[in-house]
């Protein structure tokens, strides 16, 4: 089973990674980081497939997959 990891400091919120998960396990999340962003969280843990499409959309390197 594979898992994401998403650094909630780095992360801007741009909903990139969450457009590229086809298993819609990403979401832009309510929460605000140190830097006042909005930023991505796993909803769904069980669903990742590992296909890491979310970290390669990420232009600033906050999501690690592990497979």
């Amino acid at each position: 089973m594979a898992k994401v990891q998403i650094d909630q400091e780095r992360c801007k919120g741009c909903a990139l990674c969450v457009m590229a998960c086809p298993e819609d396990v990403l979401k832009v999340g309510e929460s605000l980081n140190l830097s006042g962003y909005y930023y991505a969280v796993v909803i769904d843990p069980d669903g990742c497939i590992g296909c890491a499409q979310c970290a390669e959309m990420c232009p600033d390197l906050a999501i690690t997959v592990w497979r």
